[in-house]
């Protein structure tokens, strides 16, 4: 619940370049070089699943979303977990 008392808080996760997911919905992230990933993004772009949020970049994150949407980020799947517990990079340095 949100601080008033009405409907569950949405938590929002930053996976580059301004683009946010609803960390509820992500099943998985993984790195796009192992073969099977790389099917399921072949896949997921022939049968029109996937969102590209790299803006250009190199994928190095592949987050695998309820209802089989497949989101690429330019981001390393450490780095995406990391926002996801919400850790910043000071934190990160100090332990």
């Amino acid at each position: 619940m949100n601080k008033d008392g009405i409907g569950p808080v949405t938590k929002l996760i930053n996976i580059g370049f301004g683009n946010l997911i609803n960390a509820q919905k992500i099943v998985a992230i993984v790195g796009p070089d192992a073969a099977p990933i790389k099917r399921l993004v072949q896949n997921a772009k022939s049968e029109g699943r996937i969102i590209d949020a790299t803006q250009g970049r190199k994928t190095k994150g592949v987050i695998v979303m309820e209802q089989d949407q497949v989101i690429l980020s330019a981001l390393q799947p450490d780095t995406i977990s990391k926002r996801f517990s919400g850790k910043n990079e000071t934190e990160e340095r100090e332990s």
